[in-house]
């Protein structure tokens, strides 16, 4: 199997591809990190005060640039999710292997952000289907961690459906997470 940070894959399904992003998803990613009614579902969590809310092109581009260097330091993988039918760029989707000195230790970590018209159920489960298919084996995870906070309901419909449960605890300082174990 290829490292993921040599040759980032594409995986495609019904509805929706997942591509490696790229500076000239930019302005339509501008669509999902600007919609503010999408952000309080997106994972900040340790983000250092980013809270993924972006009004300029110019900022999208800056967080586009650190999702590039960060792939490059091998820090994360941030996908553009694209509707296949219109191959409109919906959101992305960001997922690492985290190395800590905690119970969490080597899990996944899986950040969704989509337009808030595209947090529905069939595009969260395929999300969740590519993440089943491909993400244990390519980040080398037995677990894949994923927030939801309580007002998220389509994804926390997707989640329980995808038997990811609450971890009913903190994940570091933080609440709402839910936990799947690759072979659950």
């Amino acid at each position: 199997m290829k490292d993921i940070y040599e040759e980032c894959p594409i995986y495609k399904k019904k509805l929706i591809t997942f591509r490696k992003t790229k500076m000239e998803d930019a302005q339509e990613l501008l669509k999902c990190y600007s919609d503010k009614k999408a952000v309080q579902f997106f994972n900040s969590d340790n983000c250092n005060g980013d809270n993924f809310y972006y009004e300029t092109i110019e900022r999208m581009k800056q967080a586009i640039d650190f999702w590039n260097f960060s792939y490059k330091s091998k820090y994360f993988v941030r996908w553009t999710v694209i509707l296949n039918d219109t191959d409109e760029k919906i959101g992305t989707i960001e997922m690492f292997h985290r190395i800590s000195d905690d119970e969490f230790n080597h899990y996944g970590v899986l950040r969704i952000d989509l337009q808030s018209k595209y947090e529905t159920r069939p595009i969260i489960d395929e999300v969740l289907e590519i993440v089943s298919e491909n993400f244990y084996k390519v980040f080398d995870v037995k677990a894949i961690l994923t927030k939801a906070i309580p007002e998220a309901t389509e994804r926390i419909t997707s989640l329980v459906q995808k038997r990811y449960k609450p971890i009913n605890r903190k994940f570091m300082i933080y609440d709402d997470y839910f936990v799947n174990f690759e072979n659950e």
